[in-house]
């Protein structure tokens, strides 16, 4: 009996063969699954490009004078990337404290209202359109209603321009981790006589609480590299400030800077700034991830 059905099976698999269009459709597949692979292998190699690029010029530039040493001269021998560090690391901090409440409350909203209410509609059209933003559009927004008015750049400019771009990121993806959460413990939340506020705040939010983290992780990593606002709103400082009133270093304007200027130092010192932007940005990827695989509602 075995030996009927086994050649039963060879025999369909030989007619199958031979079939043309089952032929056509394996040389297909085949073809699409090599064309998948060359692309997936271009763009690995095109990354690994730039990355080794980029650790090979960077690391000759680190040292700890780039730390603790401002941003030298023109044609001066030495420096480092104290002040705009600094004045990165206050922009981001400060832009992540305002971003982080705003986004997730928004989320939420959208999430627990957005099937009923025609302004959570609108809302997340308005999050859909400020996510597909150019940056230099929102930097040149603030530029109209801030700067032009109080005459003046400022790190506060700054602030509001990349904290504008990090709001979306955190609402989308509020928005969506709540989506995930089962509907049953939304349910029994309610069966317990809890009211819908502290369903969304203390039991929906509590359960995505990770992929929330992870939000406000990617929105950091996306604001950190921004170039384009920041040449409209904060400028830039040569020297060491901590005025968030006035024209303050950054990172992407200073490598912005000192890449296109004809002095080595300066090149050398674009390129470790470069490296610790991205270096960073990769951390917080990273550290995202993990948490995401932490905890996924089931």
């Amino acid at each position: 009996m075995s030996q009927t059905v086994q050649a039963g099976v060879q025999h369909a698999d030989q007619a199958q063969a031979m079939n043309p269009v089952y032929r056509k459709r394996l040389m297909q597949h085949r073809m699409g699954m090599l064309f998948s692979f060359l692309a997936m292998g271009l763009g690995l190699f095109v990354l690994a490009w730039i990355l080794l690029t980029l650790v090979f010029k960077g690391v000759a530039a680190l040292n700890l004078g780039l730390l603790t040493e401002n941003t030298p001269g023109p044609g001066d021998a030495g420096g480092g990337l104290l002040n705009p560090i600094v004045g990165s690391l206050m922009m981001v901090g400060i832009s992540t404290l305002i971003s982080t409440p705003i986004g997730i409350l928004a989320g939420v909203y959208l999430a627990e209202y957005g099937e009923e209410s025609k302004l959570a509609q609108v809302t997340r059209f308005v999050t859909d359109i400020m996510l597909s933003a150019p940056s230099i559009v929102i930097g040149l927004f603030i530029y109209a209603i801030y700067v032009a008015n109080v005459g003046h750049f400022s790190g506060w400019a700054g602030t509001f321009a990349i904290s504008l771009i990090a709001i979306p990121v955190v609402v989308r993806t509020t928005d969506n981790m709540l989506k995930l959460v089962p509907s049953g413990l939304r349910e029994a939340a309610f069966a317990l006589g809890a009211p819908r506020w502290k369903v969304a705040i203390i039991v929906r939010l509590r359960a995505v609480k990770a992929g929330v983290v992870t939000g406000v992780l990617l929105a950091v990593a996306r604001i950190s590299g921004e170039t384009a606002p920041l040449l409209f709103t904060a400028l830039n400082n040569q020297f060491f400030s901590t005025n968030m009133n006035r024209p303050i270093a950054n990172l992407p304007v200073v490598i912005n800077q000192f890449a296109m200027s004809p002095y080595d130092n300066w090149v050398s010192l674009a390129w470790g700034g470069a490296l610790l932007i991205t270096f960073s940005v990769l951390l917080l990827n990273v550290l995202s991830r993990t948490l995401f695989k932490q905890q996924i509602p089931g």
